[in-house]
């Protein structure tokens, strides 16, 4: 049984949504400014924090896990969250909702498309709610931010970087080493990635004894091929701000802040996190009491009346506090709060050791997708990947491979039939066929289907794929959509 200490979780996670609305308030007047800044402090107003997507979002996220549940929370779902309550439609964000709207689920609906915009800001700014809720436990909170990163922003260097800052932020819980929480974070990204790249280049600048000026420099000139607001070089001065700020609090800010570019966002994450490290006791007393308690928002429509009841940080932290014992038991994980010590139990997930792709849908270590797929069912029987061997995007004569992949949740076997049922203007080399879904294996059953563009057809098609399964309740259905050219 994990035991935690409720005082100390409840003041880290408090001090965490101060911290973010201090450094995104300071931040937010020099959004986009691409030249060093000089910043001093607050321009605002006392007692108004600036509104701020990166917080809106995690509002609506964790209002997303209250209603549908820590287990079966997925990219889908939250999907569903981003088209009823997030009005904004820039940069990723707006490609992203509209390929959901053209029928592409996620990591698809990040993907597609969206080359300028997958490796931005949108995701990594959003991933303290995943790292509250699983304080201590990077694995759990790093499942949780791919569900999120992904829908806006596939498989790109944006949800890289959520796969580092929920790491950092939920070790930041019980580990107090700044340097070594970085290391971690490093570990748990792709070696090869650009947001590595730019964490390892802040480390190394640091230890050789360069400036911050220079080191921003750096990272300056290794994004200069997909240009502002992407994650490597925000993600890198957020890394300055926490090693030159040398753990003061108001140092490191103004430090990051003053890097440029998406300033709201890099100092709302190092706030956050020395948040999370420091607790209240970390925050200045002058710069709490300037910015005080209030949430005030601006990317949250006014239709979900469960949102407007999040009116400060202190009820926010309440509502995380109710359901990290939920989340920590859906990986198996029972835990109670207390007024004693902290005891921490070992989580240890499933690893992928063979080198080839499997799509564990609980639990999906980044990597582990193909370039063009999509989750397109889940239910108590099964879980459905559908994968495409190039991007879906069809003239006349031409194809594209759609491989089907299943994962069964039941404690046995079972036989299904998988029929392809296609509009005017598309066909398949088959109609259907009857698959083994295993138990034992990763990858259950799968089938493929070849589609072939015969005449024109419209800018976006949709084939159903219906499966009848022998013994299971009715039948399913999902959709694979095709774009034309």
């Amino acid at each position: 049984m994990i035991k935690m200490n409720r005082d100390l979780i409840r003041d880290k996670i408090h001090a965490c949504w101060i911290g973010k609305n201090i450094g995104g308030t300071i931040g937010t007047p020099y959004e986009g400014r691409r030249e060093l800044l000089d910043v001093k402090g607050f321009v605002s107003r006392k007692g108004e924090p600036l509104p701020n997507d990166d917080l809106d979002l995690q509002l609506i996220w964790l209002c997303a896990l209250e209603e549908v549940g820590p287990h079966r929370l997925t990219c889908k779902e939250l999907a569903e969250y981003w088209l009823s309550y997030i009005p904004p439609c820039w940069n990723e964000y707006g490609v992203g909702k509209a390929n959901i709207q053209g029928g592409w689920l996620p990591p698809m609906s990040g993907e597609f498309d969206n080359l300028k915009w997958k490796h931005s800001n949108g995701a990594w700014i959003r991933s303290e709610i995943w790292a509250c809720l699983a304080p201590g436990y990077p694995e759990i909170a790093r499942r949780y931010a791919f569900e999120d990163a992904c829908v806006d922003h596939g498989l790109g260097e944006g949800t890289v970087a959520e796969q580092f800052t929920a790491t950092i932020e939920s070790l930041a819980f019980f580990n107090h080493d700044i340097r070594d929480i970085l290391e971690q974070g490093l570990a748990a990204i792709p070696a090869e990635s650009r947001v590595a790249k730019a964490v390892r280049t802040v480390m190394e600048g640091y230890d050789n004894g360069k400036t911050w000026q220079e080191v921003r420099l750096e990272l300056i000139e290794q994004s200069k091929d997909i240009g502002w607001f992407q994650a490597p070089a925000n993600v890198g001065f957020c890394v300055i701000g926490l090693l030159y700020g040398e753990g003061d609090f108001k140092k490191s800010i103004l430090t990051a802040v003053s890097c440029g570019d998406d300033t709201d966002c890099t100092g709302a994450t190092v706030g956050a996190f020395l948040g999370i490290l420091y607790g209240k006791k970390g925050i200045p007393a002058d710069w709490a009491e300037y910015i005080g308690e209030r949430i005030i928002t601006c990317s949250v429509n006014g239709g979900y009346n469960r949102v407007r009841k999040i009116t400060d940080c202190n009820i926010l932290t309440d509502r995380v506090m109710w359901q990290i014992p939920a989340v920590l038991l859906a990986h198996d994980l029972p835990m109670e709060f207390t007024d004693g010590e902290t005891v921490l139990m070992e989580y240890c997930p499933p690893h992928m050791s063979d080198g080839k792709r499997h799509y564990d849908f609980d639990r999906n270590p980044l990597g582990t997708y193909a370039p063009y797929c999509f989750r397109a069912y889940d239910d108590a029987a099964m879980r459905v990947m559908v994968e495409y061997d190039k991007e879906p995007c069809l003239a006349v004569g031409e194809s594209v491979t759609a491989r089907i992949v299943f994962k069964n949740r039941l404690q046995g076997p079972y036989s299904a039939d998988v029929r392809l049922l296609l509009p005017e203007g598309l066909t398949a080399n088959s109609k259907g066929a009857r698959i083994l879904v295993d138990h034992q294996r990763e990858v259950s059953g799968e089938c493929s289907f070849t589609l072939t563009a015969t005449e024109a057809h419209n800018a976006s098609d949709r084939g159903i794929v219906q499966v009848d399964v022998f013994g299971h309740v009715g039948p399913v259905l999902f959709s694979i959509p095709v774009f034309g050219k």
